[in-house]
C-alpha cells in the first residue's frame, strides 16, 4: 500500500522487517521444540538463539540468483549461525514456515484492528447518548418519512460497530493456526507432537488436519470480515455526506485551521475524508473477493494465492486500520446542527404527520383504506401547493365530522 494511507504501527506489521523476525520467530520455536524431543543438541539451541539473524539486504541478493524466497531468508540465517544451522527448518516444508508466520501477522493486525474497533464503539455510544433527544427528520428512499433523533442514527452505527467486532474476533480466532506437518501434510518427517509444541510456544493452536497449507477459506473469514466492516464505514461515512450537503446541512464533518476546500471557490467545506473512507471501503470488498477465489487450489496445493496473498493481505489490513482511525475522529469531531434539524422538519409543513393522523382516524372507525385515501388526497395537496397539510385536514368534511380540531392539533404535535 502506498504510503499516503499507511500508519506506522500498522505499516510496520507487513514491513519486510517485521515478516522477516516472525519468519525468525517461527524457526526457532522449530528449534525449541526439536530440543524438547530429543532432536536438537541443548549446546546447537543456545547457539542458534545467540547467533540467528537475517540481513534483508542480502536475502534479496539470494533470492535474486535463487529465486526462491525461503531458501534465501534461510540461507542468510545460516551465515549469521554456522553450522549448527543444519538444525534449522529440519524437516519441514516452506508453507509451515509461510503459513503459520503469516497467521501470526494476521493475528496481530486483526488485533490492533479490534483495539480502534473498540474506540470507535465508546465514541459511538458516547455520541448518541449526546444526540438522545436531538430530534431530526428520518428519511427513506431519500425523501422525508416520519422524526427520529440523531442519537438513534448513532445508536444504530454502534449496533452495527458491535457486529463487526464479534465477527473479526471470531476470525481472528480461525486464523490463528499453526502447520507443521511437513510436505503434504503427512507428518512423514516430523513428529506430530513438534507442530503442538510450535504452536504453544507462538500461541496458536494446531490445524486439526492440514495438506502442505492451511486452508484459504480461514483467510477469506477474516478479509471478507473487514470487508463488511469498511461497507459498514462507508455507509456511514456516505451518510454524513448526505446530511453534509449545503441544502440539507445537518451534520459536518471536522474543517482544520487552515484546510482548503477548493482550489477554485474559497467557500468549499467539502467532506473529502468521508469520500476517501468511500472510496477505500471499495479497494477491501475486492480485495476481499479475490481472497474467496484463493480458496481453490490445485490438489494438496499450488501457489497460485501466493502472489495475490502478497497483495490484499496486507493492504486490506492497512486499508482497514486507515479508514478505521479516519472515521473514529470524524464521529469524536463531528459538527451536528440542531437548529438545521428542526428548519428541515418545519419544510415538510406537517407531511410528517400524514400517518398518526391516518391511525387516528381508524381508531375513530374509519376503515384504514379510506382514511388511507383521505389523508393521502390532502397530503398531496399539501406537497404540490407547498402549504401546511393542517390546513387542508381541517376543511376537509370528513374529518371534521370525526376529529376536533384539538384532536388534529394532536396529531401534529411531534412530542406524540
Amino acid at each position: 500500500m502506498i504510503e499516503r494511507y499507511t500508519l506506522d504501527e500498522m505499516g510496520y506489521i507487513w514491513s519486510q522487517e517485521n515478516k522477516f523476525k516472525t519468519w525468525l520467530q517461527v524457526e526457532i520455536a522449530a528449534c525449541k521444540a526439536n530440543h524438547q524431543l530429543g532432536i536438537i543438541p541443548e549446546k546447537s539451541l543456545e547457539i542458534i538463539e545467540k547467533k540467528a539473524n537475517f540481513s534483508i539486504k542480502r536475502i534479496k541478493e539470494i533470492e535474486e540468483e535463487i529465486q526462491h524466497d525461503v531458501i534465501a531468508f534461510l540461507t542468510s540465517v545460516a551465515e549469521y549461525v554456522g553450522p549448527e544451522s543444519r538444525f534449522i527448518h529440519l524437516g519441514m516444508t516452506s508453507s509451515d514456515l509461510l503459513d503459520t508466520a503469516l497467521a501470526l501477522l494476521m493475528k496481530q493486525a486483526g488485533e490492533l484492528v479490534l483495539k480502534k474497533l473498540n474506540n470507535l464503539s465508546k465514541i459511538l455510544k458516547r455520541r448518541s447518548i449526546e444526540f438522545k433527544n436531538t430530534i431530526m427528520m428520518g428519511r427513506t428512499h431519500g425523501v422525508f418519512a416520519e422524526p427520529i433523533t440523531f442519537g438513534l442514527k448513532l445508536f444504530v452505527w454502534y449496533e452495527e460497530i458491535k457486529r463487526s467486532i464479534n465477527r473479526i474476533k471470531n476470525a481472528i480466532d480461525t486464523i490463528s493456526v499453526g502447520k507443521i506437518s511437513g510436505a503434504v501434510g503427512t507428518y512423514a518427517h516430523l513428529n506430530p507432537k513438534l507442530e503442538a509444541l510450535v504452536c504453544k510456544n507462538l500461541g496458536l493452536k494446531p490445524a486439526t488436519v492440514s495438506t502442505q497449507i492451511l486452508q484459504r477459506d480461514r483467510h477469506a473469514e477474516l478479509m471478507c470480515s473487514l470487508a463488511i466492516l469498511a461497507a459498514s464505514l462507508e455507509k456511514f461515512a456516505t451518510e454524513i455526506r448526505n446530511l453534509q450537503r449545503t441544502e440539507i446541512h445537518e451534520v459536518e464533518e471536522p474543517f482544520k485551521k487552515g484546510q482548503k476546500g477548493s482550489s477554485a471557490m474559497p467557500h468549499k467545506k467539502n467532506p473529502i475524508i468521508c469520500e476517501r473512507i468511500a472510496g477505500l471501503a471499495r479497494l477491501i470488498r475486492t480485495n476481499a473477493f479475490a481472497s474467496i477465489e484463493n480458496i481453490t487450489l490445485w490438489h494438496e496445493r499450488d501457489i497460485s494465492h501466493s502472489s495475490v496473498e502478497r497483495v490484499i493481505i496486507p493492504d486490506n489490513f492497512i486499508l482497514t486500520d486507515y479508514i478505521l482511525e479516519k472515521f473514529t475522529k470524524i464521529i469524536d469531531n463531528l459538527k451536528v446542527y440542531p437548529e438545521n434539524m428542526l428548519k428541515n422538519i418545519e419544510r415538510a409543513n406537517g407531511l410528517i404527520f400524514s400517518q398518526p393522523l391516518m391511525l387516528t382516524l381508524v381508531k375513530k372507525g374509519m376503515t384504514r383504506e379510506e382514511a388511507y385515501k383521505i389523508v393521502q388526497t390532502e397530503a398531496m395537496k399539501s406537497w404540490n401547493n407547498n402549504k401546511h397539510l393542517i390546513n387542508y385536514i381541517k376543511e376537509n368534511e370528513k374529518i371534521k365530522n370525526i376529529l376536533s380540531d384539538k384532536e388534529i392539533e394532536e396529531c401534529f404535535n411531534i412530542n406524540n
